[in-house]
């Protein structure tokens, strides 16, 4: 069976075992397209069918396009890495750290490349540890006036952040966290623009990425998918419910342009505009004619790796052997560690609902894939995709 058409009734048979709902993919090699394909719906109870135009909520793997962000502004002499963030965020200049059931004063400054590693101490809301209770009270807030005229600011969030306690001194350690939605307050301090207007500026105007941004337009909301869980009956039937919640503080609705621009889950886009993205960072920084990053800044960019005592604590994160971590993407270091098949180099991403992408400099490959499952991240249907797609390309 031609490969292509593996791949098609395997996101087929996700869509018929309500692992998704809907589900689609784009591959490109040397800068053109080999593969899309499609399954499911976009809305199920409309019976709206995933199409390449669909609008996706993209959750974390907008962390890449604001590690992007950051990397224009370092070559650009505006930003250094090496900076403590309390020059721009007065509010972290005096940090804490949770230990033996109290807090002390952090022993190291956090530094915006330990934002940009994920080895800052800032942490994702948790109920069992000081700083997952606290970072979740900040999210709490931003929940509760996030539909009213008070909704809480990019600065505000990152502000509010630096009041919880860090899971541990900044660059001691590796824990998956906040750390893009404070470097996106960064952001907007060194370019002294809104980080939405920054990232349109300089990112997604000049890339013609006319579909992604941290809000859609009335126009285009009969283009937004809708979010859904599997959920397992008594009998072990699966079936989809429908999720409207508004998880870390993003609009699920998405009707309108946001308060707090979040560096770390808030945008939306589509295959085709992240697919331009992508193209950007294979081809030097540079796409159609219009550079927005110089090729030695790209090359920084992709080649993030923690140190030992850094890594020791980001293998514990399952599903990522043989990979490290940098400038808010996975990058594979050791492809046979690997639990499915790996290239040395890859990087990329993936969402809380599913959306992946991942880059192959060496061999000039992409795979974007789209989807809006909660809870899902880099799932069974994503390594599946990937395994056929690098077995047959490369007859590995």
């Amino acid at each position: 069976m031609e490969w292509k058409q593996v791949l098609q009734e395997i996101l087929q048979q996700a869509v018929e075992t309500c692992e998704v709902a809907g589900v689609n993919l784009l591959v490109e090699k040397d800068g053109k397209e080999i593969c899309y394909c499609e399954a499911g719906y976009a809305r199920v109870e409309s019976r709206m069918p995933m199409r390449r135009d669909t609008i996706l909520r993209l959750y974390s793997q907008s962390k890449p396009i604001t590690a992007a962000a950051a990397m224009i502004l370092m070559e650009r002499g505006l930003l250094d890495l090496c900076q403590p963030v309390s020059d721009f965020l007065p509010a972290y200049a005096d940090l804490t750290v949770s230990e033996g059931g109290g807090v002390r004063p952090a022993r190291t400054p956090m530094r915006v490349f330990d934002l940009l590693k994920m080895t800052s101490g800032l942490v994702y809301p948790d109920n069992t540890t000081m700083a997952g209770i606290q970072t979740d009270a900040v999210f709490q807030e931003l929940d509760r006036r996030l539909l009213t005229d008070r909704a809480m600011t990019t600065r505000e969030v990152a502000d509010a952040l630096a009041g919880c306690a860090l899971a541990y001194d900044p660059g001691s350690s590796w824990q998956y966290g906040t750390s893009a939605d404070v470097l996106g307050a960064v952001i907007e301090v060194v370019s002294g623009k809104s980080f939405g207007r920054f990232l349109q500026e300089e990112l997604f105007g000049p890339l013609g990425m006319k579909d992604t941004a941290f809000w859609v337009p009335a126009d285009r909301q009969d283009r937004l998918a809708d979010a859904y869980e599997t959920v397992t009956g008594p009998g072990g039937q699966r079936s989809l419910l429908r999720y409207n919640g508004n998880n870390l503080g993003i609009r699920n609705d998405m009707k309108q342009e946001p308060a707090f621009a979040s560096g770390g889950a808030g945008l939306a886009s589509t295959l085709d505009d992240y697919m331009r993205f992508s193209r950007m960072l294979q081809q030097g920084g540079k796409l159609d004619g219009v550079r927005v990053l110089r090729p030695e800044t790209v090359r920084y960019l992709i080649s993030g790796e923690l140190m030992d005592p850094q890594q020791i604590a980001f293998d514990r994160w399952i599903g990522l052997d043989g990979f490290s971590y940098g400038n808010l993407m996975r990058v594979c270091k050791r492809p046979d560690r690997a639990g499915y098949i790996a290239r040395v180099g890859e990087y990329g991403w993936d969402g809380w609902l599913g959306p992946y992408f991942a880059n192959f400099p060496q061999e000039k490959l992409t795979i974007l894939m789209g989807t809006q499952k909660k809870d899902a991240g880099t799932f069974t249907l994503t390594r599946k995709l990937r395994n056929v797609i690098l077995s047959t390309l490369f007859g590995l």
